[in-house]
């Protein structure tokens, strides 16, 4: 975007340089060959003082209800060891990924009682 403004702001400058000199005394192509400079101009300020766009990241932390001790999970289908890569919120529901046999299940928590 930065190149094409720069190679807008020299189009609009050759064309005012053109209308500038090849006026012969005509105020109509003198005023269009300083509107052009002056829209070249412009165009350079308008993005060089552009804000730089930032990047922000979002983290998004898991709290789960209850005592749940990510060492003693285990994945229901093959009984492998589960890690903190293994759970994903979709859709406001937590999924487990098992890094061993790759099956994916909801994550169901035992009642309380």
């Amino acid at each position: 975007m930065r190149l094409f403004s720069y190679l807008l702001a020299a189009l609009l400058a050759i064309l005012g340089f053109i209308f500038l000199t090849g006026s012969q005394g005509q105020p109509v192509r003198l005023v269009i060959g300083v509107v052009l400079l002056i829209a070249a101009g412009a165009v350079v300020y308008l993005f060089r003082s552009k804000p730089q766009v930032t990047q922000n990241t979002v983290v998004q932390k898991i709290d789960l209800s209850g005592d749940v001790n990510l060492e003693t999970m285990k994945c229901k289908v093959c009984g492998a060891p589960l890690a903190k890569d293994s759970l994903e919120v979709k859709a406001g529901a937590i999924f487990v990924t098992c890094a061993h046999c790759g099956s994916t299940y909801q994550f169901e928590e035992e009642p309380k009682w």
